[in-house]
């Protein structure tokens, strides 16, 4: 949109000395006298050649820690049994670490174990527990849910990567990790009922003791000879029961053969674990399992699963939508009823490139390019080529990553297909332009992308099949250029509209491309629909759009409220799912709301498109009345959006109404005691609302900001007086003419929640130096790491900060805490001219999901585990830290 040209001059401070000027001394007019000397000035005193660099890490109460991790520098509190279980709160996202005997890196654990961690929680009925299981390819750990008396009563133990389990009722429960083999991190989710697989695992039926196996083609049988693999299988108890050679076959099991008990000798521990099983059915089904997981190690058989059975049910919907909260908040749901997108609307995204292969974006784009100049920079081995894939963006100081990923699966991740993400507008196109390499980019090269996706001259010495409609910029660093306005111009005069994050620094000062006469400047809110502490304020800024904060779990499902989307896990070549917060977040958001205009009213222009925002058509008003510096025009709303560009198509949409709220959850943990919840009309047409209650007492409604008809902003708060500890559930219903709204509620009532993931490494990285220059280590006080770098050279540097709870000198590996000033996505450079105080940021799980969570047998290679290059440069001691 049109700008306010805002230029910034550095003043020189000019300092002026006064000196006393002294007359001619004694008697008037004596020549003789000595002259007076002029004053000497002070010395100057010269500036210091170093400075300090301090702060606050800060972790949420929402987070916890494994009080027994491989890292010496903590303190252990262990939770070997269910005796000695660790108390936990509810929801909670727990961070920790389980390994067999001697696997792993050396630590408190690698020589005796530590196989079993245990927690002690309450539950409600229907909420889940989730376990992602870090290192899945070179380890296995299992989930096993306890009573306060030790008896197993559900368990988990298929996946390998994901595993999943749905309370059956309200309850003190003890939650079990289990190592079955090897080392790994781990993340427990614990909240409201959205698993990741959309059902818990005991829905996946098997046929007691029967296996499906395969054998690898060296160890077939022969028909008058018995190779070891199927030697081994007759003396476990095996028959074989139909199939063949080169195929699948069926085995079964002969229940109570004493051959069974060596199918479990390489389950080790895990033995154990049948005999605190009273439920007849459940030993079976875990004996099968576990039978079923001791084959897998066998190297000469391929796979091994359970036989399943299997009943007619209808197609699952995107199983990762229900952590998807950023969509009620814009109201897209409602927005979808109208339109998900046309395929003939192409968004560039100009990013780090694409994982084109990720099952959510596997037909999602058209033809792109790479911009990337540089070779050193491109990681692809050579310039510009017409090749957009995303080698991973990683440097020396950062974790790879595949941002471009993340920001094309909220535009356009493939929607209503089962599995993972939906995108903003799913039926669109993605056009991917890698822009951005290993350390960022240049502005040069993003002009060139700009100028391909605009179908204008570029470098590339080609045109596209068709130009972008419209072009998302997640990126900027850059200062004002009159070479890329000049561009942005000649873009918007061809109809492209131009789409940017306004920035993570918590500025108000312009930041460019998002600053541009032309581009759609976006903040970032939480899911409160506040300002993001991160966020980018200022005259520049057009809209808001939801950038999430990952320090908070405020709907109460397990998970950080960051954005969730497509990425990938290691070198790109596995792909999964994870939560991210930032204004690159934001600006997709938007993109993909444009997208969908622009699907039902094509000739939609981009001086019509700032014509309905200026009107606050496209938007909730939030913040002062009217355009304001910290959300723009407001809340992007996608409902409203698609019903403007109808009407301005001269197109009268049918009346749909539809009472709407912009959460489907609300989460008051620890000491959170107000929350807001907005009801609206998703729809078009004529609503009233006829009442709105809960169903607690200590639930209260209070009305904020309310419109006649009962819609608008409420005050949802609760009241802990008089209350036992434990953890409670309530509702808010919402009868509306048309429809009525269930808002789940949770509630921790002394639940002593302490902010705590562990020890925290806070790491000091000089520009351009591979290993950290200074480092520091903290424990939690209150939820706090403070840190301080005395006696810092001039330079230019980046803070980040972590746990490394399997201890190998590595923070922010999967399953850890991470963090870097000011965001993870877009760590800020300290340019080190005087002492730097205040450098505040939080540090938060960095939690993936895997794209599936395959029930057959994991295979045990590192060819994907690339370990993030924030070192520790030496191991720490802490034993003097209380």
């Amino acid at each position: 949109m049109q700008k306010n040209s805002l230029h910034l001059l550095a003043a020189a401070a000019i300092t002026m000395l006064a000196t006393a000027c002294g007359g001619g001394g004694g008697g008037g007019g004596n020549d003789d006298s000595a002259p007076v000397p002029p004053p000497v000035p002070p010395p100057v005193t010269p500036p210091p050649e170093s400075f300090l660099i301090s702060g606050t890490v800060t972790a949420s109460s929402s987070q916890t820690v494994d009080g027994d991790t491989n890292d010496p520098g903590a303190i252990a509190r262990p939770n070997d049994t269910v005796a000695t279980a660790q108390p936990v709160s509810n929801p909670i996202t727990l961070g920790g670490y389980v390994n067999q005997p001697g696997s792993g890196a050396p630590g408190r654990s690698q020589i005796p174990g530590d196989t079993d961690d245990y927690f002690r929680v309450e539950l409600l009925a229907g909420q889940s527990v989730t376990m992602l299981v870090a290192d899945f390819q070179q380890a296995d750990a299992d989930l096993y849910l306890f009573d306060t008396q030790g008896r197993i009563l559900d368990f988990s133990i298929e996946s390998g990567e994901v595993e999943t389990l749905v309370i059956p009722r309200d309850g003190t429960y003890v939650v079990n990790a289990f190592a079955y083999e090897g080392a790994t991190s781990y993340i427990l989710a614990i909240g409201n009922q959205n698993t990741v697989s959309g059902r818990s695992q005991p829905q996946y039926d098997i046929v007691p003791w029967e296996s499906v196996i395969k054998y690898r083609a060296s160890a077939e049988p022969d028909n008058d000879s018995v190779k070891p693999a199927h030697h081994r299988l007759r003396r476990m108890g095996m028959e074989q029961r139909a199939g063949g050679r080169g195929r699948a076959r069926l085995m079964g099991m002969r229940r109570g053969n004493p051959g069974a008990d060596e199918t479990l000798e390489r389950a080790g521990e895990a033995m154990d674990k049948l005999g605190l099983i009273e439920d007849p059915r459940l030993r079976a089904r875990l004996e099968t399992l576990l039978a079923i997981k001791s084959l897998r190690d066998d190297p000469q058989i391929e796979y091994a699963e359970p036989n399943y059975r299997i009943r007619a049910m209808a197609a699952p919907n995107d199983t990762g939508y229900p952590f998807q909260w950023h969509y009620p908040l814009i109201d897209l749901p409602a927005a979808w009823d109208t339109t998900t997108g046309n395929p003939q609307v192409i968004v560039a995204v100009i990013d780090t490139g694409i994982l084109s292969r990720h099952p959510d974006l596997t037909g999602q784009s058209v033809d792109g390019y790479d911009f990337v100049s540089s070779a050193d920079r491109a990681r692809d081995g050579d310039g510009i080529d017409p090749n957009p894939e995303d080698p991973g963006d990683g440097d020396s100081t950062a974790s790879n990553s595949f941002h471009g990923t993340h920001v094309s699966g909220t535009v356009a991740a493939a929607g209503n297909n089962g599995i993972g993400v939906a995108g903003v507008a799913y039926n669109a196109r993605i056009m991917p332009l890698r822009a951005l390499g290993a350390g960022g980019g240049t502005t040069y090269d993003v002009d060139q992308a700009v100028r391909f996706a605009a179908g204008l001259a570029n470098d590339s010495g080609t045109l596209p099949a068709r130009a972008a409609d419209i072009i998302n910029l997640s990126l900027g660093g850059a200062p004002f250029s009159q070479s890329s306005q000049a561009l942005y111009r000649q873009v918007r005069a061809a109809g492209v509209v131009m789409v940017a994050s306004a920035g993570n620094e918590a500025s108000s000062r312009p930041s460019y491309p998002a600053a541009y006469d032309g581009v759609i400047s976006v903040a970032a809110v939480d899911a409160q629909r506040q300002r993001a502490n991160y966020s980018n304020t200022g005259s520049s800024i057009d809209l808001a759009a939801p950038g999430g904060d990952s320090g908070v779990d405020l709907n109460g499902d397990g998970y950080p409220d960051g954005v969730l989307s497509t990425d990938g896990v290691g070198t790109g070549s596995s792909f999964g799912y994870t939560f991210l917060s930032g204004t690159s977040m934001a600006a997709p958001h938007v993109a993909g709301v444009i997208a969908l205009m622009k699907s039902v009213n094509p000739d939609l222009s981009p001086a019509d498109i700032d014509a309905l925002i200026l009107r606050g058509d496209i938007s909730d008003d939030l913040g002062t009345p009217g355009r304001d510096d910290l959300y723009g025009h407001g809340l992007v709303n996608a409902q409203q959006a698609v019903l403007a560009a109808l009407a301005a198509s001269g197109n009268t949409p049918a009346d749909n109404p539809r009472l709407s709220a912009s959460a489907a959850a609300l989460n008051f943990s620890g000491s959170v005691d107000e929350l807001e919840l907005e009801l609206r009309n998703g729809g078009n047409g004529e609503l009233a609302l006829l009442d709105v209650t809960a169903s607690e007492s200590w639930l209260q409604l209070n009305p904020l900001d309310i419109r006649d008809d009962g819609l608008g902003l409420y005050q949802v708060a609760v009241e802990r007086a008089g209350l036992a500890v434990g953890v409670y559930s309530a509702a808010i219903t919402a009868r509306s003419s048309v429809n009525t709204l269930t808002i789940g509620v949770i509630m921790s009532v002394g639940d002593g929640s302490v902010a705590d993931v562990g020890v925290v490494y806070i790491l000091l990285y000089e520009q351009g130096v591979e290993e950290p220059v200074a480092q520091a280590a903290a424990s939690a006080n209150n939820g706090r790491y403070d840190f301080a770098f005395s006696n810092v050279p001039r330079g230019q540097y980046q803070v980040f900060a972590g746990s490394d709870a399997d201890n190998d000198l590595l923070i922010c590996d999967p399953g850890e805490a991470c963090g870097s000033w000011l965001t993870v996505d877009q760590p800020i450079v300290i340019d080190l001219e005087s002492d730097s105080e205040g450098i505040d940021f939080p540090v938060d799980y960095l939690i993936s999901i895997p794209a599936s969570a395959t029930v057959g047998q994991a295979p045990r290679t590192n060819q994907d585990q690339v370990k993030p290059k924030i070192r520790i440069a030496t191991p720490m001691d802490l034993s003097t830290k209380e």
